[in-house]
């Protein structure tokens, strides 16, 4: 983040051998706060989520170079340091051990059957696939469970009509039967498309994407 710049996180991997898979799961983490940064995980009250890796929460900091507002936007700079914390917009979980891990920015994050579910974890799932080319996991509106996931997957040139929705969502059933993911995140829809919407950088535009399939 440009508010948080230059860094505040490490996935330094410590010298004692932790065995090849402990390993490579600790270096792809977001890592340890560096000294002078304080680094919670919180619910919607700013209480602390437990450090077992698994219970997430918004990432907020405090540090003696982040920034201190936005320029002529007093009302962002008071939501930026709501509770003294700077809120960085972004979800994730900590360790028995202090490592962060984030896993999806608040936007994007799917709010079902009272739990928060990582649109980037359920994109990971799919894109398993080998007749995926591209997915984009969405949450939209839902009576019932307040938001449901819906999954937009584009698919390679050769595999069009060769697949069908079961098909990748047994995939996701599997990893929620394997408690990787909750059962929660298993999208409701799979919607099969040419192409996903982009910012005019390239990334993915989620907000154009939940415009497109409101429900």
């Amino acid at each position: 983040m440009s508010e948080t710049c230059p860094i505040l996180s490490l996935a330094h991997v410590p010298t004692a051998e932790l065995g090849k898979e402990q390993d490579v799961a600790t270096r792809v983490k977001t890592g340890r706060p560096l000294p002078l940064v304080a680094l919670r995980t919180v619910d919607a009250d700013m209480n602390d989520c437990p450090h077992d890796g698994k219970s997430t929460g918004e990432v907020v900091v405090r540090a003696p170079w982040l920034t201190q507002g936005y320029l002529h936007n007093p009302e962002a700079s008071q939501g930026l340091w709501e509770g003294g914390w700077l809120h960085t917009q972004d979800i994730g979980n900590i360790d028995a051990r202090g490592y962060l891990q984030v896993t999806d920015r608040i936007k994007d994050v799917i709010k079902t059957g009272g739990e928060w579910v990582s649109s980037l974890e359920i994109e990971e799932i799919i894109a398993r696939h080998p007749a995926v080319a591209e997915i984009a996991v969405i949450g939209v509106k839902d009576a019932k469970w307040g938001e449901r996931p819906v999954a937009l997957v584009v698919l390679k040139a050769d595999q069009a009509g060769k697949i069908d929705a079961d098909d990748i969502r047994k995939l996701v059933l599997a990893a929620a039967d394997d408690g990787v993911i909750s059962k929660y995140g298993v999208p409701d829809r799979i919607e099969f498309v040419k192409e996903l919407a982009r910012t005019s950088v390239g990334k993915l535009n989620k907000r154009v994407m939940r415009e497109q399939y409101p429900s």
